[in-house]
C-alpha cells in the first residue's frame, strides 16, 4: 500500500487524510519512472563498459578469432613468398642462362594490379588495414606465381626443344672408338688413289671390313645406295638444323632411303666400295651444304667398352641389323 499522509484538522481537532490533486499523483509518479530509468541505464552503460553485453562479448571473441586466422595467413604467405623467390632465383639463374634464353623484365616478374579498387568495400572498419593488406598480398603473389608458372611451361617447351636439337646433334664416333683415326679433314697433297692434291672434306676412320657404322645423331636417311662421285657405297642422314653427316665406302647398308633413324642405330658395315685404296669408313659433315671439320662434333676420347654401353643405352644395336 503507499503511504499515506494525514494532518490536524484545528476546527474540529481530528486528524484526517491528506488528499493530493491528480496531477501531482501523476507528476510524483513520473519523477519515480524517469529516476528508475536514469538509474537503469546508468547500471547498463557501467555494465557494459567494464564487462560488456554478452552478444558484444561473442562479437569480440570471433573478431579475435578472424585476427588470429588473419595473423596465421600471413605467416603461411611469408612462407610461399619465400618458395616462389627462389623459384625465380632458380629460373633466372639456373634454368634461363642454361637455355640462352633472356631474364624476365621485372616489371612483368611484379605486375601490378591497378584499375578499380577491389578492396574498397573493406574500408571503414577497425581492422581495415589488416584485412587489405593480407587480401593485396595474396593477389601480388597470384600474380607472380601465374608468371612464375607461364615462364616455367616457357622453359619447358624450350627444354624439349633443346633435348630434340641435341638428339639430332650428329654428336658420337660412327665407329668403335678403339679404332685408329686415318686422314683429317684438310688438304691432302696425294690422293692415295688419285696420285694427286685434293680437299679431303671427312674425317677417316682405319677399320677393317665389315665393321659396324652406327648413325651419329637421329635423322632421315636421304640418300641409301651407290655413289657414282667416288662414295661407293653410302649412306647420308638429315638431322636437320642444317646439318647432315654422310657414311662412305660401305660394304653393306642396313637402312632403306626415307626411314628414320636414331642415334646408334646400325646403319651398314664399313668396306672399300668406291675411290678407295683400301677398308676404311670415310665420315663426313655438312653444315648448310659445306663440309665441316667432323673431329669437332664427337668426343673420340673413350674407351671401347664405354663406347658399347654408350650402343646398348640407346637400344638400337640390333634394330637394323
Amino acid at each position: 500500500m503507499g503511504k499515506r499522509n494525514y494532518f490536524l484538522d484545528l476546527n474540529d481537532l481530528q486528524y484526517k487524510q491528506v488528499k493530493h490533486p491528480f496531477w501531482k499523483k501523476l507528476l510524483h509518479s513520473l519523477f519515480w519512472i524517469a529516476g528508475t530509468l536514469a538509474i537503469t541505464v546508468l547500471y547498463i552503460t557501467i555494465f557494459q563498459k567494464y564487462f560488456g553485453s554478452p552478444k558484444e562479448h561473442v562479437l569480440n571473441q570471433q573478431i579475435d578469432n578472424i585476427k588470429l586466422e588473419y595473423s596465421i595467413a600471413n605467416r603461411k604467405l611469408d612462407i610461399s613468398m619465400k618458395a616462389l623467390t627462389s623459384l625465380k632465383q632458380s629460373d633466372e639463374i639456373r634454368y634461363r642462362p642454361i637455355m640462352k634464353m633472356d631474364s624476365i623484365p621485372w616489371s612483368i616478374r611484379n605486375p601490378g594490379f591497378g584499375g578499380v579498387d577491389r578492396f574498397r568495400s573493406l574500408d571503414g572498419y577497425i581492422n581495415s588495414y589488416l584485412m587489405r593488406s593480407t587480401l593485396e598480398r595474396i593477389e601480388e603473389m597470384k600474380n607472380m606465381a601465374n608468371v612464375q608458372n607461364e615462364s616455367f611451361v616457357t622453359i619447358r617447351d624450350k627444354s624439349e626443344e633443346w633435348k630434340f636439337e641435341m638428339d639430332h646433334l650428329p654428336a658420337i664416333s660412327p665407329v668403335d672408338p678403339s679404332f685408329r683415326l686415318g686422314d683429317r679433314y684438310g688438304f691432302r697433297e696425294v690422293h692415295p688413289v688419285l696420285g694427286y692434291g685434293r680437299m679431303h672434306y671427312g674425317q677417316d676412320f682405319e677399320v677393317p671390313n665389315g665393321t659396324k657404322v652406327y648413325a651419329t645423331g637421329n635423322g632421315r636417311v636421304v640418300e641409301s645406295g651407290r655413289n657414282g662421285g667416288g662414295f661407293g657405297n653410302y649412306v647420308v642422314i638429315d638431322h636437320g638444323y642444317g646439318l647432315v653427316s654422310i657414311y662412305a665406302h660401305l660394304s653393306e647398308i642396313k637402312v632403306p632411303k626415307d626411314i628414320n633413324v636414331r642415334r646408334g642405330d646400325l646403319i651398314g658395315l664399313s668396306g672399300s666400295t668406291g675411290t678407295s685404296s683400301g677398308p676404311h669408313l670415310h665420315y663426313q659433315i655438312n653444315k648448310y651444304g659445306s663440309p665441316v671439320n667432323a673431329i669437332n662434333f664427337f668426343n673420340n676420347d673413350i674407351t671401347q667398352e664405354e663406347f658399347r654401353e654408350m650402343i646398348q643405352a640407346f637400344g638400337s644395336d640390333s634394330m637394323l641389323r
